[in-house]
């Protein structure tokens, strides 16, 4: 089933082709997925114009299903939810889903520079979690994201091509733990540890020194969230 963009003069005696209900309540749904973002802002993650955005929000137009993908990823969200709303959550809690949350998988490979730490990324995939273990550990599924692993610089703890989870909520340095932060424009997973010289950057393989960014530098150093999954709970 697909569906166009269709400009008003395309409308046939002011009657709008779209129903009201299922794709109809698209601009809706996209609205509530932006969560108070503006349609400049947004276009620049999704890579498609203000214009675009405005008259889909609007319901003056429809995206194409190769647009609607491009707003899904940007937002993380499923695409069949975007277009269909209710009738595919009915479909969710038919299958007995409604248990499950669904995490999106980013290529982070995509994040290098400035803005958003997923701009410009593409959601692989969505991995399900049910939710009694997301409670379970503190954590809320609209606050986690995950990513892989690139590199050998935590073995033996993480691998290249691992999936690990992010919370984040978590973004000061706290105790024991693995974090994802920014640096120069490129991802990391590592332990970060706060010194009187600043934060040590520490990998888990030896074969890597330590890194220790200084106080004066510590605003380049971006902390993305906490890793809290990866072959188990971390």
């Amino acid at each position: 089933m697909g569906y166009e963009e269709r400009d008003d003069n395309q409308l046939n005696g002011g009657e709008h082709p779209i129903p009201s209900d299922g794709i109809g309540r698209f601009p809706s749904r996209l609205k509530d997925a932006l969560g108070g973002e503006s349609a400049r802002v947004f276009s620049r993650r999704c890579g498609l114009s203000e214009g675009a955005i405005r008259s889909y929000m609007s319901g003056d137009t429809f995206p194409t299903l190769d647009r609607l993908e491009l707003i899904a990823n940007a937002l993380g969200k499923d695409m069949q939810w975007l277009a269909f709303g209710s009738e595919h959550e009915e479909a969710v809690q038919a299958l007995g889903m409604e248990d499950y949350a669904f995490v999106p998988l980013y290529d982070a490979q995509c994040s290098a520079g400035d803005g958003a730490w997923n701009e410009n990324c593409r959601v692989l995939t969505h991995i399900s979690f049910t939710r009694y273990s997301l409670r379970k550990q503190g954590l809320t599924p609209e606050h986690l994201s995950a990513i892989r692993i690139d590199g050998d610089s935590m073995e033996p703890i993480l691998h290249s091509g691992d999936t690990v989870l992010i919370d984040h909520t978590r973004t000061t340095i706290e105790g024991e733990g693995i974090y994802i932060l920014r640096l120069d424009g490129h991802l990391y997973a590592k332990r970060l540890q706060r010194n009187f010289d600043g934060v040590s950057i520490i990998s888990t393989n030896k074969e890597y020194r330590e890194v220790v960014v200084p106080r004066d530098r510590l605003h380049e150093l971006d902390i993305i969230g906490r890793a809290v999954w990866s072959a188990g709970w971390l």
